[in-house]
């Protein structure tokens, strides 16, 4: 296209497009463009006006578019021809609309509009900017699409081209897209943007619509926001383009406009860096606006903080602030703002207008009218609820102070505000100091080097005086600076100046913080200046209440720590002071662990470490031992005394020693004395003491006194602490350790080694010159060395071997020692080992000659000690919890050989022996990996050698291999196998014998020995072989040896893999003759055997802690066992030759009950079962033989040929042991329950089939019926069997399960047991089937199981049925009532409870909701089987009813027993929780009754009620009567004898009713429902047989008569029977009356019970209807009463609603009254009725004569005729209702006296013309004699309303003489003609008015139905004028006027006009009514327009001939100065140019 045609077509008009003149295809929003064609404008005009009408409906705004847009003429424009101006017009129309369009856009209603403006306006072509901002907050929704494919946007020059995408692919825009044109395109910016403003605007008159431009907000928001995310850097040019809106969102009160606003200035702040005038005038606007909606303060103070944080301008200047300090709850939001992000930039800003202000508001420069204690208050506020970040403390400090000194050091300075500004800083200061106490401190320090003016340091000391600090900053007289500088300053006389002056001040601290003091005085005891320490201790002990007992105490210490006593004599005094403070009751006594840690920390300074009297250290011990810390500590108790005799007694040479010596015992003594636990803290606070570094001359006598101690305390007279030992050793090994190259290599002279050797202390010389050589600094780790040496001394001497230590075993074996002989061991060997790591020197030899004679000085211990040695290195376990290492092993091994070389022949012999474990020990380690170890042990067994022993065979063979052994670990393993290799020939017999008695004995070592040298022995012995004969067995005397064989043999074959092997193995145990003991043994689990016979067995037991820990290996141990076990069963299966087999049988039954034997050995039953069968019965153990494990053996087998061997073992017991198998007998069924029921098979039904018909007979004949206990066990048996039945059911199959329970029961005896069947169901369904249930399946569940359980009981006979639900109900009888009685209050009650009761539904295993849930099923279960079809069948193909006869009266009897004991626990549990469940069950044991009664027949059924209704319960009395009830409700004939028999339970229930029964006292409810009988019986058999209910009546009766006595239901019930018996007696209740009316009536007259029952009420109202339709001849007496009564109930009823039951029955027997009754016995009672009611008349009237006028309706013409005259006369009473009652409400009297008058009427209505002529003239005259009450006029004016409305045109015959009284009475009460009061009354107006309604109303239905011309020209004529001045009467107000006028006035002239019927009347009438549009009043005008259009209706054409007149008055209207009437007049034209049909437009 070139660029002319692009110019041209940009030029075109939207007219000019050639889609509006194409009709093919139509632009449309809701439609196809082709279907779109189709649509002509009256359709598109309908949608678009439904859819503005559907809108309006939403918003009434809219109603301003409905003319310019769819209006008529909006239908007809064609705005391509219309003017510009039109058309602008138009636009701001459309633009308009669509702006308030938008937010309803996607509703179907808001697209109908649209579619219409398309169709008719082209907006899509004319208004597209409108349109599209009408759409574009819903840019992501398929409708947008649709708009803009309406859009001409082809061309790239256009505004929206950027929107073709979207219109050519259909995709709605994406945020993305619209967000980047934003940024990119500043014009399509400021398009959103004044899309808001418009919006805003157009709405702003719309208040109420703000919320709709939230959608449009929110696209505001959302889309500025993105994009200034979204555009990488902001130029000026778009934030220029945003400010303008900013302010006006700002300005804005719309919230969501504002928080829009917020967040696009957050963006900007955040993006642009902006000039700082630019951010104070957006700040200051923000904080200005910020309080117009309170609802986005906190938004506002969000968006200022994000400014002011990003922008940083350098201040906003004053002038917002105070806007700011008003913002409400300003610190409240700021502080919820401060938890979650940063709002130091406000505060930065606030702080210092804040500071600024409260100074100049105090000094009077601050002129705002803000309250001068705001800013102080704001600040106050800050400080205590925001905290100060960003080193704003730090500003507010320097801000208060610099405030503070700028305004004190003016020139003129007034002291009263200086004195003000105190006291407003005051609380700040404290406050900031409180709340951030270094910050003021730094301010102060900072600002104290820049003073050097005088007078500002006077200032300054004003300022600090403030805070509670100010102390801090006082200048001191001698150094010319401030305390706290004082206190730090580097010259010690100085700061000794400063803390002098701190201990002046302490006793005044107000102006001195105490935090400062406390950390001064601390601070200065770290002091380096002694004399400073000191002042400074001195200070503490002033102050030492203020600190904590933990900071005295390690402040303290710490002095004691630092003091160097023998160099500076002055920290004596130091530590004197410390200590005074320390050793104190409240320091000491208080924390054990304090105690303890001063104690430890001064005992240094106790030890005597000098003989120099005067000496500080020595004072100071001195002092300490007296300062009262002995007293105080347990430790040190003694000590005083001690240390004062210690220095009495000794020579100053010896002191040190003697001092040390006595400590060391006494604290020793103490420690073992003391209490255990808090000396072991002691003791672990000394060690702690030991293992820290020691480096004075007093910590390390310290250490080593210690050291003594402990070791001196390590065992008490008779034991050793053994943790405490250990841990004793480890720090003196530890310590040995380290000096092991100089303890190893001093040299101690021989003088001392007898001293190694002596049992006792330290000696005392040793101390003083250990002390001495420390002073003089020489050999100090000699000296060190000698006295650990001493101390390793005492430990061994210390040290006891515990009671429990074997001492006298074999072994000592680890594995098997006790936690203290395994201590004790554990330190043998550390000893053993720290002495032999010194055996070079002599003193170490000399230890360990000690070591040995203390503690292993008998030659057997000392090597049974080297066989732990020698061998523990290859334990695994490691029991001791040490490291023997093979240094160790080998050292000890070489030891051993000296010892043993040394040792003589008769010594070594016995160590050589079996019973030392010596030659075993040496032999193992023979095959150790570490050829030293073989070395030095083949030297142990060469001194051995020649040894005579068990063993000489082998040491004799070893020892000449010494070389191979030495050179080959493995050699002694292959020497061994050479060895021994002769054992397997028979020839050599006698060294046959001897290596047979040699490898017997290696054996027998490995009992009692350590499991670890069991595994060894096995090593070296593992290629041993040898062949087992008969002879050689045989010839092993030694059982043990046997048994170890037998072992051997077992695990042969167990291990071998060769069948040749087995088989040999097989032959060899048949041949030998084994003791059936011995294969027990083998048979036993290896953890319980308790000989254990083969080595690898006893390895397997050793080894099993060990392995337990993995459990594969378990599994393998075990799965091996039991391989084994079942090849020795199999083994002894073919054995012949067993001793004593009968000793197996409890093995092997031990064997089946493991789980994992009874898998793999069920399969060798037969085993057993020959076992058992081959035995003697005499040798047998009944005990012994375990019947369960059998059938647990058939469980698991799943072989037939298991089954079967022990199906016949367990035959063979039932034989010899029945009992037992009776006993198990639930073993058997139990498992046929778990599994063989399960299997659907017949070989697995008849298995179940058979073992019922074996096993259960026998059961049931071992009851022979002599024994009670017999038979209670055989029946618990049998309760158990059937349980496990029960149990398996859910697992049976389905079509298995019925036939499975039948032949059990069958077996069993239905009889005895089907009952139990049942309850086990039932507790089944109970305690599992209901919890396994799913929501909402329950009931589905349960319906199945029922009807399976009825089917189960039809499968027998009926009297077995019955018979078992009378057990069930005598079981249920004798269960509890809830779980808790289970618990016996009595031994006779528990007898009786456990004995008698045969425990079925065990109550214990039960809960108690589920004992209930069971006792509710069972009873509903009854209930359902008496009422099944099955059950029902059954009975009749047993013969029917007959086959219940003997068994009906005890299933009563039983139901009925079980009923009266539900009902006791009903009562009993009224007030419980379970009380509903109770009543639920009482109510299910009826329904059983019900089902049972069905059963019965009549005959039997009457008795059995007779006999219920004596019962002493009531409730079952009553559920009788109900049964009784239900049976008389039916619909049946009776036979004669059955009704006698009925009507012989009347006397009993009359009896019942008069409460008056000896033994039984009724309910009322009861008494309520013999009643409810009576009233049955009677209406069922009264009418037939009266007399009997003769005494009915005279009972209920007297029972009224009680009334108030008795209770209401009781009453009520009473009421009715009286109606039906009254009704059924009829002449025969006659004499009752007298008694029954007057308390009925008394009855009727307590209106307040009336309405509490509405039940009692219709009972009263049924019984006095029934007796007024029965006698009414007879009730005249009581008719006023009656009458009366009635009357006042209409007020109760019609509260209930016209529908009650009570409002229906009172209107029946009024109607009843009414007619039934003759007028001569009504009206008289009519009469004094009325008399009474005439006081109370309201609410009554109106029911009174409904009664009257339903009464007048009935009577006959001559009865009305004879009684005219009475009517007559109470009538004219009647009328004057008004009159008497002139001053009440007008709607009240009127509403009362229309109740007159319709009955008046009524009987008008059936007059003739000749007797209602007079009367009306009687009336006439009653109301207009002269001296009668005007209020009359009224009555009869409405009298004669209502009887023209009834009369129509007849009336006319009499209402001749009406005109002239009503034409005078219009006159009268017009107010434009007089002024009189019509009626002399306050409510004369009122009055007036309803006279003027009454006369107008008569008057226009006389003008109605007037067709005799009535209306004669004279009538015309008197009546015209009143009539037409009435327009003027404008009487009661304008609101009455117009009333009057349009509803009464304006119908009756328009049908006066009619009524008179000529044009000669009609003109005046007319123009009469023209001339009052001339009236002043507009309301007059208005309504004689009315009038005449209203004339003009009623004449149609004839007003043609008045219409010359009415012009010129119209023509007046026209141009009525009241617009009302003007627009009238108009309307009043056009409506007579439709009446007439012809234009009236050209006259006016």
């Amino acid at each position: 296209m070139t660029s002319l045609a692009q110019q041209l077509q940009r030029l075109a008009l939207p007219q000019s497009d050639a889609s509006l003149l194409s009709r093919d295809e139509v632009a449309s929003l809701l439609f196809d463009p082709k279907e779109a064609a189709t649509i002509d404008r009256e359709t598109a005009f309908a949608i678009g006006c439904t859819g503005l009408e559907e809108l309006l409906g939403i918003d009434p705004s809219f109603e301003q578019f409905e003319a310019p847009l769819f209006s008529q003429l909006a239908k007809t424009l064609e705005r391509s021809v219309q003017t510009k101006a039109v058309n602008k017009q138009l636009d701001e129309n459309i633009s308009l609309f669509l702006i308030h369009l938008s937010p309803y856009f996607l509703l179907k209603p808001a697209q109908k509009c649209l579619e219409w403006l398309i169709h008719r306006f082209h907006i899509h072509l004319y208004n597209q900017d409108s349109l599209i901002a009408c759409v574009l907050p819903y840019h992501e929704t398929r409708i947008f699409v649709r708009v803009i494919q309406l859009l001409k946007i082809n061309n790239s020059k256009h505004k929206w081209f950027w929107l073709l995408p979207i219109k050519q692919s259909g995709v709605p825009l994406a945020k993305g897209t619209l967000v980047t044109h934003c940024y990119k395109d500043l014009g399509f910016m400021d398009f959103i943007c004044s899309l808001v403003t418009k919006s805003v605007k157009a709405f702003a008159e719309y208040p109420g619509n703000s919320t709709q431009l939230r959608v449009l907000f929110t696209f505001y928001a959302s889309t500025i926001v993105s994009a200034l995310v979204a555009a990488e850097d902001l130029s000026d040019n778009i934030v220029a383009k945003l400010f303008p809106y900013i302010q006006k969102g700002l300005k804005s009160s719309l919230p969501d406009y504002r928080a829009a606003t917020y967040m696009i200035i957050c963006q900007i702040s955040v993006k642009v860096a902006m000039e700082d005038t630019f951010v104070n005038s957006l700040a200051s606007q923000i904080i200005r606006t910020l309080i117009r909606i309170p609802s986005l303060i906190k938004d506002g103070l969000s968006c200022l903080i994000v400014l002011l944080q990003r922008q940083k301008p350098e201040s906003l200047g004053k002038k917002p602030f105070p806007h700011l300090c008003n913002v409400p709850n300003l610190i409240t939001l700021l502080h919820g703002i401060s938890e979650t992000h940063d709002i130091s930039p406000l505060l930065r800003y606030m702080l210092p207008h804040l500071v600024v202000s409260m100074v100049n508001q105090v000094t009077g420069e601050e002129t705002t009218e803000m309250d001068g204690q705001v800013y102080r208050r704001l600040l106050e506020a800050i400080l205590t609820n925001i905290s100060l970040k960003n080193n704003l403390d730090h500003l507010l400090a320097g801000l208060l102070f610099e405030e503070y000194i700028s305004y004190s050091s003016q020139d003129k300075m007034d002291s009263d505000k200086v004195a003000l500004l105190n006291e407003q800083f005051l609380p700040l200061i404290r406050l900031l100091e409180s709340r951030y106490p270094k910050t003021l401190d730094a301010v102060l320090e900072e600002r104290l080097k820049e003073i050097t003016d005088l007078k500002k340091q006077e200032l300054f000391h004003q300022f600090i005086s403030l805070s509670t600090s100010g102390g801090k900053y006082q200048f001191l007289a001698d150094s010319d600076t401030s305390l706290m500088l004082s206190l730090n300053h580097p010259l010690a006389p100085v700061r000794l100046l400063a803390i002098n002056h701190l201990k002046n001040v302490m006793t005044a601290p107000e102006s001195i913080d105490e935090s400062f003091i406390k950390e001064a005085i601390l601070t200065r005891l770290d002091d380096d200046n002694i004399d400073v320490v000191l002042s400074a201790v001195s200070a503490f002990e002033i102050f030492k209440q203020h600190f904590s007992s933990e900071v005295t105490v390690s402040h303290l210490l710490n002095l004691f720590r630092r003091a160097e006593l023998s160099k500076n004599r002055g920290w004596y005094k130091v530590l004197e002071i410390a200590a005074g403070i320390l050793i104190k009751e409240e320091i000491l006594g208080e924390d054990d662990q304090l105690s303890n840690q001063v104690v430890v920390h001064l005992l240094p300074f106790m030890i005597i470490n000098s003989d120099d009297m005067a000496s500080a250290e020595m004072k100071m011990a001195v002092y300490l031992s007296k300062s009262g810390i002995c007293s105080l500590h347990p430790l040190l108790r003694g000590w005083k005394e001690a240390l004062e005799n210690v220095i009495k007694i000794t020579k100053s040479e010896e002191l040190i020693g003697v001092a040390n010596q006595k400590m060391i015992e006494l604290l020793a003594d103490n420690i073992n004395s003391g209490n255990p636990s808090s000396m072991l803290k002691m003791v672990e606070d000394l060690i702690g003491v030991g293992e820290k570094e020691s480096f004075s001359v007093k910590q390390k006598v310290t250490f080593h006194v210690v050291m003594a101690v402990l070791v001196s305390c390590c065992s008490s007279l008779k034991e050793t602490h053994f943790p405490f030992a250990t841990r004793v050793f480890s720090l003196l090994q530890k310590k040995i350790k380290k000096l092991e190259s100089v303890i190893t290599t001093v040299e101690i002279s021989p003088e001392w080694h007898f001293e190694l050797m002596m049992d006792r202390g330290i000696p005392l010389e040793l101390w003083a010159h250990y002390v001495k050589q420390l002073n003089s600094a020489q050999r100090i780790d000699v000296e060190d060395s000698v006295l650990l040496l001493f101390s390793l001394k005492n430990f061994i001497h210390t040290l006891k071997a515990p009671e429990s230590f074997p001492k006298d075993d074999t072994w000592w074996n680890p594995e098997q020692l006790r936690e203290d002989s395994r201590d004790y061991l554990r330190l043998l060997i550390g000893l053993f080992e720290t002495v032999l790591s010194g055996a070079d020197a002599i003193h170490f030899r000399v230890l360990m000659k000690l070591f040995i004679k203390v503690h292993l000085e008998d030659v057997f211990q000392l090597f049974k000690f080297f066989s732990v040695l020698w061998t523990y290195g290859s334990s695994l376990s490691d029991p001791l919890n040490c490291r023997v290492t093979a240094a160790l092993q080998t050292q000890a091994l070489y030891v051993g050989c000296a010892l043993l070389s040394s040792q003589k022949a008769q010594c070594k012999h016995q160590l050589a022996s079996a019973s030392s474990p010596v030659v075993i020990s040496l032999l193992i380690n023979l095959g150790s990996p570490i050829k030293e170890v073989r070395r030095a042990a083949i030297h142990c067994l060469q001194a051995l050698s020649g040894v005579a022993s068990q063993f000489q065979l082998v040491i004799d063979h070893v020892v000449p291999k010494a070389e191979e052994i030495i050179s080959d670990a493995t050699y002694v393993v292959q020497d061994f196998a050479t060895l021994f290799e002769e054992l397997q020939s028979e020839k050599k017999l006698k060294s046959h014998q001897k290596l047979s008695e040699t490898l017997k004995n290696l054996l027998y070592c490995v009992y009692g020995c350590p499991s670890y040298i069991t595994k060894d022995l096995m090593k070296v012995l593992q290629d041993i072989n040898n062949e087992i004969t008969k002879p050689f067995f045989a010839a092993i005397t030694d059982e043990k040896i046997q048994q170890k064989l037998l072992c051997m043999l077992f695990d042969l074959l167990v291990n071998c893999k060769n069948s040749h092997c087995s088989q040999t193995v097989s032959s060899v145990f048949k041949g030998i003759s084994v003791n059936a003991e011995q294969v027990r043994i083998e048979l036993e689990p290896p953890d319980k055997a308790k000989s254990l016979g083969t080595i690898q067995q006893t390895r397997r037991q050793k080894m099993q802690p060990k392995k337990s820990q993995d459990q594969e290996s378990v599994q393998e141990v075990g799965g091996s066992y039991w391989q084994r076990v079942t090849l020795i069963l199999e083994l002894l299966q073919h054995k012949k030759k067993l001793k004593n087999p009968q000793i197996l049988i409890p093995t092997l039954f031990n064997l089946l009950s493991s789980g994992e034997g009874l898998s793999a050995l069920s399969v060798n039953v037969p085993t057993t079962w020959r076992f058992f069968i081959s035995c003697p019965v005499d040798i047998l153990d009944e005990e012994k033989f375990n019947v369960e494990l059998i059938v647990q053996c058939i469980r698991v087998s799943e072989m037939p040929q298991t089954h079967h061997h022990a199906l016949l073992l367990l035959g063979t017991v039932a034989g010899i042991f029945p009992d037992k198998v009776l006993h198990n007998i639930m073993s058997i069924f139990t498992f046929m329950g778990a599994n063989v029921m399960r299997l659907d098979d017949t070989y697995s039904f008849q298995v179940i089939n058979k073992t019922v018909k074996m096993v259960i007979p026998a059961l049931i004949q071992s009851d022979g019926g002599d024994s009670a206990e017999v038979t209670r066990n055989v029946e618990d048996i049998v309760v158990k069997i059937i349980n496990v039945f029960v149990d398996a059911l859910p697992h049976v199959p389905e079509h298995r399960r019925l036939p499975v329970l039948v032949q059990l029961v069958d077996t069993l005896g239905a009889e005895r047991f089907l009952w139990v069947l049942l309850v086990l169901l039932f507790e089944q369904y109970v305690t599992k089937t209901v919890l396994a249930a799913a929501y909402g399946e329950k009931d589905a569940i349960l319906e199945a199981d029922t009807e399976f359980w009825i089917s189960v009981c039809c499968e027998f006979s009926v009297q077995h049925q019955i018979q078992s639900l009378m057990t069930i109900l005598e079981y249920l009888l004798k269960l509890p009532e809830d779980k808790e009685e289970t618990i016996p209050k009595s031994v006779s009650n528990k007898s009786e409870s456990q004995e008698e009761m045969l425990q079925v539904f065990n109550i214990d295993a039960h809960t108690s909701k589920q004992l209930r849930h069971f006792k509710f099923l069972s009873v509903s279960f009854m209930s359902q089987l008496l009422a099944s079809n099955n059950f029902i069948r059954k009975v009749v193909e047993s013969g029917g009813p007959q086959v219940l006869t003997g068994l009906e009266q005890r299933l009563l009897e039983t139901v009925l027993g079980y009923i009266n004991a539900v009902a006791q626990s009903v009562e009993r549990n009224a007030d419980k929780l379970t009380g509903k469940f109770w009543r639920a069950l009482l109510s299910k044991a009826y329904d059983l009754l019900d089902k049972v009664n069905a059963l019965l027949p009549t005959e039997t059924f009457i008795p059995v009620i007779r006999g219920l209704l004596e019962n002493p319960l009531p409730s079952v009395r009553r559920k009788a009567l109900d049964l009784l009830n239900n049976k008389l409700q039916q619909k049946t004939s009776w036979k004669k004898k059955i009704i006698y028999h009925f009507l012989d339970l009347v006397p009993v229930l009359v009896a019942m009713v008069k409460h008056k029964r000896k033994t039984l006292e009724d309910h009322p409810i009861n008494r309520q429902t013999a009643l409810y009988t009576l009233k049955l019986l009677c209406k069922n058999f009264g009418a037939e047989n009266p007399e009997p209910f003769v005494p009915v009546l005279n009972t209920t009766v007297r029972l009224i008569a009680l009334g108030a006595k008795e209770e209401k239901n009781v009453l009520g019930s009473a009421l009715l029977c009286v109606a039906e018996v009254v009704s059924t007696l009829e002449a025969l209740a006659i004499p009752q009356l007298p008694s029954l009316m007057p308390p009925l009536l008394t009855t009727m007259r307590s209106t307040r019970e009336l309405v509490s029952g509405e039940v009692y009420l219709l009972s009263a109202l049924a019984a006095l209807q029934k007796v007024v339709e029965t006698l009414p001849h007879f009730i005249s007496p009581y008719l006023e009463g009656v009458l009366s009564q009635v009357i006042h109930l209409e007020k109760i009823t019609s509260e209930m609603g016209p529908a009650s039951q009570a409002n229906v029955r009172l209107t029946s027997l009024k109607k009843t009254l009414a007619t039934t009754l003759s007028p001569r016995v009504l009206l008289p009672a009519i009469n004094k009725t009325y008399k009474q009611i005439e006081k109370n008349w309201k609410n009554l009237m109106g029911p009174f004569m409904s009664i009257l006028r339903e009464h007048i309706g009935v009577m006959r013409k001559e009865e009305l005729t004879s009684h005219q005259p009475e009517l007559t006369t109470f009538f004219l009473e009647a009328l004057d209702f008004r009159t008497q009652h002139a001053e009440n409400d007008l709607e009240e009297i009127g509403k009362t006296e229309n109740y007159i008058i319709d009955c008046l009427v009524a009987m008008v209505v059936k007059l003739s013309e000749v007797t209602f002529r007079p009367l009306f003239f009687k009336l006439f005259d009653w109301a207009k004699t002269e001296d009668a009450p005007k209020d009359r006029l009224l009555t009869f004016y409405n009298l004669a309303d209502c009887i023209a409305e009834k009369l129509k045109g007849l009336f006319t015959l009499f209402a001749g003489h009406l005109v002239k009284p009503f034409a005078d009475t219009l006159n009268q009460v017009n107010i434009s003609k007089t002024d009189e009061a019509f009626f002399d009354s306050e409510n004369d107006p009122e009055k007036c008015c309803l006279l003027l309604q009454f006369i107008l109303n008569c008057l226009y239905k006389i003008f109605l139905f007037d067709t005799q011309h009535f209306l004669s020209k004279e009538r015309a004529e008197a009546l015209m004028m009143p009539l037409v001045d009435q327009l003027e009467n404008r009487l009661g107000g304008e609101e009455k006027f117009q009333e009057r006028v349009t509803g009464h006035l304006v119908p009756c002239l328009a049908q006066f006009s009619v009524a008179v019927a000529d044009d000669s009347l009609w003109k005046p009438l007319n123009y009469q009514i023209l001339l009052k549009t001339r009236n002043s009043s507009p309301k007059v005008r208005f309504a004689a327009l009315i009038t005449v259009l209203a004339l003009a209706e009623k004449l149609r054409e004839n007003y043609i001939v008045l219409l010359p007149e009415s012009i010129p008055f119209l023509a007046e209207l026209m141009e009525d100065e009241c617009e009302e009437v003007e627009h009238q007049c108009q309307k009043t034209i056009q409506q007579l140019e439709t009446i007439l049909g012809e234009p009236l437009q050209s006259y006016f």
